[in-house]
């Protein structure tokens, strides 16, 4: 590491044998400390002493004392290699993922956990400082690819192209129809039950993978109910399947909290899971990523829990109109 002098280039090793002889008070003893020959000592201070034009050391035959100029420039070459120091841990830092900064593209919930994620990594390193972006699943994806995004979360993806997905969440999901219906008696619903019911889902194109996720469970259970009326928004699909004269139902993951609604039962699914996963560029997880997924994997549901679906406390949730899956 050098820095332009007159004439030359300072070199840290200089300041570093400056400083060994000032506080030794002779090049043999400073040469021996700095486990090198005397004649390397000496040279380099010349060396030192030709770059800033001014002489360091006074020299006699029987012992080796400061300059005038040499006490002044001590302080600013301690100075110089504390900074050189500084300079080399965070480097040291950075490079282990424990400094610097995340970039991370989030999803909206579930709850408070990613608030607890943050929290998380800022209890383990305070250095790193956790950046996060709110961006549609196709942007978000597209930002990891780019490189302008170190990772991101996404929920019910089961391939992204150029990117690798690590699972770091499974969560149930719910399933919202009207409280009178004969399947709300149950306190978690198949998806057959449901399958004479209208369904109002969103389109494919407000979030893709959360659709085919349903469409595909649907199909596999074998019970692919009618096509209902449009979802409309969150509180609007709930109000509506509430207070419509044709039963209807629609799915939905957690998030936020959801209001309690008269006429409408929220039950959970029995399957189809949806999985959060971690998009990250292919090979080895960088070191702040890997912190991160370390975290990931120790943070679940909120530590004082939540009530069943249809109690007094209604669980946290999203429905599949959400564009930031």
């Amino acid at each position: 590491m050098t820095a332009e002098g007159r004439g030359g280039g300072l070199e840290l090793r200089q300041l570093r044998y400056f400083v060994a002889v000032a506080e030794e008070g002779g090049f043999g003893r400073a040469a021996e400390r700095l486990s090198i020959v005397q004649s390397a000592v000496s040279q380099q201070i010349r060396r030192l002493e030709r770059e800033w034009g001014v002489t360091l050391f006074e020299r006699t035959t029987r012992r080796v004392r400061l300059s005038g100029a040499g006490e002044r420039l001590l302080p600013e070459a301690y100075a110089v290699l504390a900074a050189a120091d500084r300079a080399r841990q965070v480097a040291a830092d950075v490079a282990g993922g424990r400094d610097g900064v995340l970039r991370l593209g989030t999803v909206q919930g579930p709850g408070d956990r990613i608030y607890r994620v943050v929290g998380e990594l800022a209890e383990r390193f305070p250095k790193l400082r956790v950046r996060l972006r709110r961006l549609p699943v196709a942007e978000r994806l597209a930002a990891v690819r780019a490189g302008e995004l170190d990772a991101a979360l996404v929920r019910a993806a089961s391939s992204a192209r150029g990117l690798e997905l690590l699972e770091v969440w499974r969560d149930p999901l719910y399933a919202a129809l009207p409280a009178d219906h004969p399947a709300a008696a149950r306190p978690v619903l198949g998806l057959d039950a449901l399958s004479g019911l209208p369904l109002r889902l969103a389109p494919r194109e407000h979030n893709a993978p959360f659709h085919d996720l349903v469409r595909r469970a649907l199909r596999e259970a074998g019970a692919e109910p009618p096509v209902g009326p449009p979802f409309t928004g969150l509180q609007a699909t709930l109000t509506a399947i509430g207070a419509a004269a044709e039963p209807s139902w629609t799915v939905f993951y957690e998030v936020g909290p959801l209001p309690r609604l008269p006429h409408v039962a929220l039950r959970p699914l029995t399957a189809p899971a949806v999985t959060t996963a971690l998009a990250v560029p292919p090979g080895p997880p960088a070191p702040a990523v890997r912190h991160l997924l370390d975290v990931l994997h120790t943070i679940g549901p909120s530590p004082d829990g939540s009530a069943a679906p249809g109690d007094a406390a209604v669980p946290d949730a999203q429905f599949v109109g959400d564009r930031s899956a």
